[in-house]
């Protein structure tokens, strides 16, 4: 199983300039490597950029996408990594989500593919990313 962080969907819902064909290409060769998944908080921020949940579900089914759940453990780990991320000055208040991406990353011991680096590198260094930088 490899989780799928929201950025890179994005750039390929959204063609994006830059990353579209860096994310389309490591969606099939991951594809063939692991199961790709989301969970709700993925799917929540998704859900932003589509007016119909039945859209949303149809293009997750057309990109071989599966919704898996957050562990228990995963949620309690990414609140105590996001205090930790501002006690140690972080003053973004939209960041939460990527707190329990990465947690359930690391609980699950899931892979990441995403663009995100910094932040998952730092509150959790034990998840494996998979980013522009480990696959050039």
């Amino acid at each position: 199983m490899l989780l799928v962080d929201t950025n890179v969907l994005v750039d390929v819902l959204e063609n994006d300039p830059q990353w579209a064909d860096w994310s389309i290409s490591q969606l099939r060769a991951q594809s063939k490597i692991d199961r790709l998944a989301i969970n709700p908080i993925i799917y929540s921020e998704l859900s932003l950029t589509f007016s119909k949940v039945e859209a949303l579900d149809q293009t997750l089914d057309d990109l071989g996408l599966t919704m898996i759940e957050i562990p228990r453990p995963a949620l309690f780990l990414a609140g105590k990594a996001f205090v930790r991320y501002r006690r140690a000055g972080g003053k973004k208040s939209n960041v939460l989500g990527d707190f329990f991406i990465g947690a359930h990353a690391a609980v699950s011991g899931y892979p990441l593919l995403t663009r995100d680096t910094r932040r998952y590198a730092t509150y959790f260094p034990g998840v494996m990313l998979i980013t522009p930088d480990s696959s050039a």
